[in-house]
């Protein structure tokens, strides 16, 4: 499992005109789900995103109580070392991604988060404003 993590002052999904999530002062979250993962990977990624020490003055969210933006992103599996077509072999099939992204929220949820999502498998524009610029990978 992988998700990208970034400090956001503002940060917004919309599918088609209606606006799905939005948080202000927070974590733009997008998590993709491998072939390989589970409900573990879920746990542990969900538990790193709430006390990872991103935010100023090196506090996480769960210090802060910022809300957190949750958006699913296979595209984070595409493997571009040949040719010049991304392939999607190690991103998980929604129905293998979509249960372990819930998981993710959920139990960010159980934790205290405040969490927001996108609509799985929508297309969806992602609007944010980065602060610092801060930007993690997290891999597990």
């Amino acid at each position: 499992m992988r998700a990208v993590v970034q400090t956001v002052s503002t940060a917004s999904v919309t599918v088609g005109d209606e606006t799905v999530g939005e948080i202000t002062d927070g974590l733009l979250v997008l998590v993709g789900v491998s072939t390989d993962d589970s409900v573990d990977e879920a746990a542990w990624i969900a538990d790193k995103i709430w006390t990872l020490r991103i935010l100023d003055d090196e506090r996480s969210a769960s210090d802060v109580a910022a809300p957190i933006l949750v958006i699913s992103q296979f595209t984070l599996y595409a493997d571009t070392r040949k040719g010049r077509r991304p392939s999607w072999n190690k991103a998980a099939p929604g129905p293998v991604a979509e249960p372990l992204v819930e998981a993710v929220v959920e139990r960010l949820r159980t934790l205290g988060a405040t969490v927001e999502t996108g609509r799985f498998g929508a297309s969806m524009l992602v609007h944010s404003v980065n602060v610092g610029p801060r930007t993690i990978l997290l891999e597990r």
